[in-house]
């Protein structure tokens, strides 16, 4: 079986339009307003997500702020009955991010919701992020998905992530790049350095070059602009920035961007066979 098959798997047809859903703050913040409204809100933007033609949705708690290495039980708790009900409406592929580098959380949601995919930040790279040092886990990921049977679930590990300083200096992206696939992702993800930022066409074409035939993603800044010149090494992009008019908690998804990027993102579809 070869490495990449659950990406295959889940995004059959190539350059796939990963849509981002990004929650409002859940349970234990002071600007939670409610479960209910968090579910009406998060499936209004997987409806609008839907019917603009995305071939899959990520949820992530991204206004869970300040961010926490990991989340609270009551941010657990909220999070999965949220997903859980985007899951029961969803007609495409729903994956799980759980900020800031959660995995056993990603992962357990994952496997309760039947998700295809969980991304996660940090995986082969050591670095330090505002919340501190990250030390790398890809051993004990691995063995955690196994324990508690997901490895349906596909692994989608960024590579030298946005908002990171890289603590071994002389680390290429193509070291970073042999490292996640020998270690067992299963689509690798290339960021810019902050989020609504592209990568650079060095850097990506880097890792597309190391990566040979593997999953590539873009994981920020793709508009219906710079779509075709980063669709030329990658097999799909994970979109939020995009698609909304700002990221202001209380912005939803908006229709006219989700169309707008998928009219460019079809035509390259079409293109590429």
């Amino acid at each position: 079986m070869k490495a990449d098959s659950l990406f295959r798997k889940t995004f059959p047809k190539p350059k796939c339009v990963i849509g981002m859903i990004a929650l409002p703050p859940l349970l234990g913040y002071p600007e939670f307003a409610g479960v209910n409204s968090v579910i009406e809100r998060a499936l209004e933007d997987l409806n609008t997500l839907q019917q603009g033609g995305v071939d899959g949705v990520c949820i992530e708690n991204d206004y869970d702020r300040p961010y926490q290495l990991t989340v609270s039980p009551e941010v657990l708790a909220s999070f999965t009955h949220i997903a859980t009900e985007v899951a029961g409406h969803a007609t495409i592929p729903v994956g799980v991010q759980v900020l800031l580098n959660d995995w056993r959380a990603s992962l357990a949601i994952a496997k309760v919701i039947d998700a295809t995919f969980v991304r996660l930040d940090f995986f082969v790279d050591r670095v330090r992020i505002k919340a501190g040092v990250i030390e790398p886990k890809p051993e004990a990921i691995i063995a955690y998905r196994k324990k508690i049977q997901a490895e349906n679930v596909a692994l989608f590990t960024d590579v030298q992530v946005k908002y990171s300083e890289l603590l071994e200096p002389d680390k290429s992206l193509t070291t970073s790049t042999q490292q996640a696939i020998a270690h067992g992702a299963d689509a690798l993800i290339v960021s810019g350095k902050v989020t609504g930022d592209a990568p650079s066409l060095p850097d990506l074409q880097e890792v597309r070059n190391a990566a040979d035939e593997f999953p590539v993603l873009i994981g920020s800044g793709a508009n219906p602009e710079n779509l075709s010149a980063l669709f030329a090494y990658a097999d799909g992009a994970i979109v939020g920035t995009a698609l909304k008019n700002s990221m202001a908690p209380e912005e939803k998804v908006n229709r006219h961007r989700v169309i707008e990027f998928m009219r460019a993102a079809n035509a390259i579809k079409m293109e590429a066979g």
